[in-house]
């Protein structure tokens, strides 16, 4: 076969290379992330690549000009509530600010690019507040009756059902034998949106009324966020395997348009 061939043939069947910002232990100094999430994306095809909290534009400009997608993870971490015109409440939790920098800008980037967005728990809630909205800072606090959000160990295991909205992309991920039963989740969180942001909707929430999934308003832009964690669960969860898929297949697509 001509070497051009070979050549278009290698592009055509490259994986999708997928952004992650990670964490920042502030005791000894150290960037790590959970390998959950890295390994959820090399399973359903594409190639992880750690994103450092350096909040720099150039750096996360020139990181991602290669990248095809964004994976916005969990964190241990809440976001810093001045950034959403909030005073602290005596819940919150710890507040790093390389964190929070990083990932604003990450999603201006990703903005300019049209670049696919998978938005997991604090990730999702960094989206909401990067588009204007606001988060309730401590759930148990600021929601009357609210069910457990924080289950603890372990972490994949699915403590409490959702409500779908009808026509929303997470509805088209759920089979009809799913959604004759109630769809359940993992929960790890204590924090959630309180004002939803700027061309985004809420399409799934807990019974207590706290959003559990966002998406984009714009048939151009691919911004989806759970609340959850999927990466815990996609090896036993259908839900959760169907939201890489579809990522995974959004930054394929975002990889061959480019």
């Amino acid at each position: 076969m001509p070497t051009i061939c070979l050549n278009i043939v290698k592009f055509m069947k490259r994986r999708p290379i997928i952004g992650l910002t990670m964490r920042l232990e502030i005791e000894t100094r150290r960037f790590y992330l959970g390998r959950d999430y890295c390994e959820a994306l090399e399973a359903f095809g594409a190639i992880p690549f750690h994103l450092c909290l350096i909040p720099d534009e150039n750096y996360i400009a020139e990181a991602m000009q290669n990248l095809d997608g964004i994976l916005l993870p969990g964190s241990d971490t809440d976001v810093e509530p001045l950034s959403y015109g909030e005073e602290p409440h005596p819940k919150l939790g710890r507040v790093i600010p390389e964190k929070d920098e990083t990932d604003l800008l990450v999603l201006a980037e990703t903005e300019k690019l049209k670049m696919p967005v998978l938005a997991i728990c604090f990730g999702m809630q960094i989206l909401n507040v990067f588009r204007g909205g606001t988060l309730f800072q401590d759930i148990e606090s600021q929601i009357p009756n609210c069910i457990k959000h924080e289950q603890g160990i372990p972490q994949g295991r699915n403590s409490h059902s959702i409500k779908v909205e009808e026509e929303s992309l997470i509805s088209r991920l759920i089979t009809k034998t799913d959604a004759d039963v109630n769809i359940k989740i993992n929960s790890s969180h204590h924090q959630a949106i309180k004002k939803i942001g700027e061309n985004l909707k809420e399409t799934a929430w807990a019974n207590d009324g706290v959003i559990e999934c966002i998406e984009d308003t714009r048939e151009d832009r691919y911004n989806f966020g759970v609340q959850w964690h999927p990466e815990l669960s996609w090896k036993t969860d259908d839900l959760s395997k169907k939201i890489f898929e579809i990522f995974i297949e959004q930054s394929t697509n975002y990889a061959s348009e480019k």
